[in-house]
């Protein structure tokens, strides 16, 4: 029997990303530097902010004025009154508020801390902050496409971020971008090792992708913000909306 084997490489011969820049040629400049070709079946893993910075989501805090109900949570939260204005153009509801912190749905459905506003290896100034893409799983799909047209190959992508969980301490990569492979992967009805029937386990596969490319990304200053993932056998498709809790089963809300 042949060992089960996943390999990922970090792609960290990728510079500094501007806005309008080919994020397809830049990958596959980094592939070719770690000696690697895209292969069938091959998962790429993107840092959420070169990806966003590809798309001319950077926003200077000195070129926006908040408003009144901007004032307000910054007020209760002691958070900048522009980041403030920022956050509630991404956030479609605000869930909870306190000091350093606001948790929000944003405009995409997810739940998470300040609507993925980000302000780390962003500028070195300071005065810049990035938005998350405004729809990651179209970004997934025309990065996909644009290797393959390049390639012949049409590598699975998933975009990730580092996003904290309202019952556990921490930040884990998490997927908020995909195509080319399952996000959820539904096994109710498939045996166990017993043949007893699975009845309630469905599996964020491309949650768990995402965590395995964030351990060669980091989450600091190691300039690696690209991970080829190889090893993985995941025929399908679907989006990272597919992972998105219903607000009728979320119990934490």
């Amino acid at each position: 029997m042949t060992a089960r084997r996943l390999t990922a490489v970090g792609l960290d011969q990728i510079g500094d990303i501007a806005a309008g820049d080919d994020l397809a040629a830049v990958l596959l400049d980094a592939l070719a530097a770690a000696g690697e070709n895209l292969q069938p079946g091959d998962v790429i893993a993107l840092a959420q902010k070169i990806v966003s910075k590809a798309e001319g989501r950077a926003v200077r805090l000195s070129d926006v004025t908040p408003s009144p109900r901007a004032l307000e949570l910054a007020t209760v939260t002691g958070k900048d009154p522009r980041l403030c204005e920022l956050l509630l153009g991404e956030t479609e509801l605000v869930l909870r508020q306190r000091e350093g912190l606001v948790v929000v749905e944003d405009t995409r459905g997810m739940v998470l801390a300040n609507a993925g506003i980000d302000a780390s290896n962003v500028t070195a100034d300071g005065d810049s902050v990035l938005l998350l893409p405004e729809d990651p799983d179209a970004s997934a799909r025309a990065l996909r496409n644009a290797l393959e047209q390049r390639t012949g190959v049409a590598p699975a992508v998933v975009i990730i971020d580092s996003i904290g969980r309202a019952w556990r301490q921490g930040t884990v990569g998490t997927a908020i971008g995909v195509a080319g492979m399952p996000a959820l992967l539904d096994l109710r009805g498939k045996p166990d090792m017993h043949g007893r029937l699975l009845e309630t386990s469905e599996l964020g596969l491309a949650d768990e992708v995402a965590a395995a490319a964030s351990l060669l990304m980091g989450q600091a200053d190691e300039r690696c913000p690209a991970v080829l993932l190889r090893g993985l056998d995941l025929a399908g498709d679907g989006t990272a909306r597919d992972l998105l809790r219903p607000r009728d089963r979320d119990m934490f809300r």
